[in-house]
């Protein structure tokens, strides 16, 4: 949502503040949907296997 629609709706709500409200919860809806979706991506598995990195050869 761009700046100049916030402030097209911060300017309309000084008689009416509803729209301004109804503004608020739509971009908190949207927040939250967001937030699920990023906690809903699984976590990728390692690749290596845990014993990898552990040693390190040092008379090479």
């Amino acid at each position: 949502m761009s700046d100049s629609m916030v402030n097209a709706a911060s300017s309309a709500s000084a008689n009416n503040p509803v729209p301004l409200m109804m503004l608020r919860k739509s971009l908190d809806i949207q927040a939250q949907g967001a937030l699920s979706l990023l906690q809903a991506i699984p976590q990728p598995a390692p690749v290596n296997p845990p014993n990898l990195g552990q040693n390190i050869d040092t008379r090479a």
